[in-house]
């Protein structure tokens, strides 16, 4: 079959250049919007039936360049209703064209070959998909060993360190701070006696006590320190990375709740 007018394939539904149809018909009306623009009162919807388009063609002018036209990307069926209302023998030759188009785009084979082509576009979208994935997984390794390193290490700091790691991420803060959150929010006790600083039942297993005898000259103490494990610096540095995420300081964290 001999191409009339030009076909677009590429969409579920085929589609035609309004402009190239009032073309093939004599350019009817002499201007294109105003034959358009008559005809798209017949009951046909925008982004439904036709869509705005722009097209750039050669200005043959003395200028030269290219010169934009306003065109409209239609439907078949607007096509075939487009070609029949022109009441011209080249509307019926244009009408019988889109009619046969239109069979043989809906015969079994075709749609057995799009259904394919389909499958297809949909199968490499999903091996691009798995390859991106596969890129950064491999691209966050690095990170992700260091992590679980970090967690599984038996290595423990002081909770000053810990708040030098956590401005190093980004998010400001000191020792005082940090301990002063760390028992406004549970992970350490703020009961002034033996407790003092001490982490809860709760999150103890973010720390590890240290003990310490101290010789008096006329007593022997023992000072407990809380250091901040593998497992707990990995905590807070995702949890300050959170509160960072959300715009807070620590000031905002440090405020009484119902103050």
């Amino acid at each position: 079959m001999n191409e009339l007018i030009k076909i677009n394939y590429q969409n579920d539904r085929y589609t035609t250049s309004a402009r190239d149809l009032w073309e093939f018909l004599g350019k009817p009306y002499t201007e294109f919007s105003k034959w358009f623009n008559h005809y798209k009162e017949y009951g046909f919807v925008e982004n439904l039936d036709f869509r705005v388009i722009e097209r750039f063609v050669d200005d043959v002018t003395i200028f030269g360049g290219k010169r934009k036209l306003i065109d409209y990307e239609i439907t078949i069926d607007m096509g075939k209703e487009l070609a029949m209302l022109q009441k011209s023998e080249k509307g019926k030759i244009v009408r019988q064209y889109l009619i046969e188009l239109e069979k043989k785009w809906n015969s079994p084979e075709v749609i057995m070959a799009r259904a394919l082509k389909m499958a297809d576009e949909k199968m490499l979208e999903y091996k691009n998909n798995i390859i991106q994935l596969e890129g950064k997984i491999e691209q966050d390794k690095p990170k992700v060993l260091f992590a679980e390193a970090v967690e599984n290490s038996e290595d423990v700091i002081l909770v000053k360190e810990m708040a030098l790691i956590l401005t190093q991420h980004g998010f400001e803060i000191g020792q005082n701070q940090l301990f002063e959150y760390l028992r406004m929010h549970g992970y350490l006790c703020k009961k002034a006696g033996d407790m003092y600083n001490l982490p809860t039942k709760k999150y103890e297993h973010l720390f590890k006590v240290t003990k310490r005898t101290i010789q008096h000259t006329d007593r022997t103490s023992v000072k407990n320190t809380p250091k901040v494990n593998g497992r707990g610096q990995m905590y807070f540095i995702k949890k300050f990375a959170e509160y960072r995420a959300k715009g807070l300081t620590i000031k905002d964290l440090l405020i009484e709740e119902g103050a």
